[in-house]
């Protein structure tokens, strides 16, 4: 097979591909906005957790129709705050990278990444020694992103078309 019969059957095949299976290409770094409140924060793409995770401020709990909800705020680089409370979805264990296990609170929350808006579970957790704030993990990126690791900021949060503003 000559090489201009290689590239054609390649783009051929691009083209075939149905616009359901086109997943978005997004790098190691990327904005992201969170719902309820719409903030934009900075996020680290991470295939290697299982999880998405935030960074909270005064992470407290309350009892509210005898369910436990949390309260938590988010801070993004530029200063901008929200207040968030969020119904407790259940405790979860993580195990660090050093193989200690943590309790960490898991909320449901939205994100929008790119065109992509998805509601997903969010454990809460001390992040203000990291770069970014919140970590978005496999469940989340499954079936919908390709990461590109030479790749920062390239994917602008704007998921209006999902009725989300």
């Amino acid at each position: 097979m000559n090489k201009r019969h290689f590239l054609l059957t390649g783009l051929l095949l691009i083209l075939t591909i149905p616009p359901s299976v086109a997943k978005e290409i997004v790098g190691w770094v990327e904005n992201a906005r969170i719902y309820p409140g719409g903030i934009v924060i900075k996020a680290k793409i991470d295939t290697g957790a299982r999880t998405s995770s935030l960074h909270g401020d005064r992470i407290t709990t309350v009892w509210r129709s005898g369910k436990k909800w949390v309260i938590f705020t988010v801070t993004n680089h530029k200063g901008d705050q929200i207040k968030l409370e969020r119904k407790l979805e259940r405790i979860g264990k993580v195990k660090r990278h050093f193989g200690k296990v943590q309790k960490r609170y898991i909320v449901k929350l939205g994100i929008c990444l790119g065109d992509v808006y998805q509601e997903t579970d969010i454990n809460l957790i001390d992040r203000s020694g990291m770069n970014y704030p919140l970590l978005i993990g496999r469940r989340f990126l499954k079936d919908n992103f390709v990461i590109d690791p030479s790749l920062t900021f390239t994917a602008q949060p704007d998921c209006k078309h999902n009725g989300i503003q």
